[in-house]
């Protein structure tokens, strides 16, 4: 990891004016890659819902939960949307089988669960269709820089430049309750560089990495349950 020092007067600050316009010019760029693959054609009807779910069986991270949140509000809203169950209103209604100790891994689980009566009860009630599991983190990286604040008798300020890049991986699957199968899946990877200069106070210019997976994600998938994906 490389460390970046600066030492800063305030004579050098009107120099500086001239310099912090040009950083902006770094933009906090992302870049997002969206793969589907599909293994059995999908089709909803408007009296028909989705679940979108968050794996949280990992023992090393556990999906979060906004992010569930958004893909869900993508699904729902917005043209060819699709009615979205409320994550925990299902996990509330459907304790205790989805809990991460007996949440079905895979669709022969799924089977398993369908056999007992009060759960396909009330995932008929629900009207669901398909569920989606939502498993991925967030990481960042390659942090470098230093920003050093002072306070003195003539005032104060933070002074430097920091830099980093967060990663985003998140994977979607997709299982028909009709056929108890999974019918494909979707996988995104958002990556972005962000920026904290401080010229008295830092100014951070963050990349939108997580909300990018989020629309991408989200919008592929309302195209994929749709039966328009590709």
């Amino acid at each position: 990891m490389n460390i970046l020092r600066f030492k800063f007067t305030y004579n050098s600050i009107p120099r500086l004016a001239f310099v912090l316009p040009a950083i902006f010019f770094l933009c906090s760029c992302t870049t997002t890659e969206i793969d589907e693959f599909r293994q059995s054609p999908t089709a909803i009807s408007f009296d028909e819902s989705i679940v979108i779910l968050g794996r949280r069986q990992n023992n090393n991270y556990e999906t979060e939960e906004d992010f569930v949140t958004c893909v869900a509000d993508v699904v729902s809203r917005g043209q060819n949307s699709i009615s979205v169950v409320d994550e925990q209103l299902f996990l509330d209604a459907m304790f205790p089988f989805f809990e991460p100790r007996t949440a079905p891994m895979r669709t022969g689980h799924l089977e398993q669960l369908m056999a007992v009566d009060v759960a396909a009860d009330k995932l008929e009630e629900f009207g669901i269709e398909y569920i989606v599991w939502l498993d991925g983190i967030t990481e960042r990286s390659d942090q470098s820089g230093s920003i050093s604040c002072t306070i003195g008798p003539g005032g104060g300020g933070c002074f430097g430049f920091g830099t980093w890049t967060d990663d985003s991986n998140f994977e979607a699957e997709i299982w028909d309750l009709d056929t108890m199968s999974s019918v494909g899946s979707i996988s995104t990877d958002a990556n972005g560089q962000s920026y904290m200069p401080a010229v008295v106070i830092p100014i951070p210019l963050i990349a939108r990495v997580e909300a990018n997976a989020c629309s991408g994600l989200g919008n592929q998938l309302k195209q994929f349950i749709n039966g328009s994906g590709t």
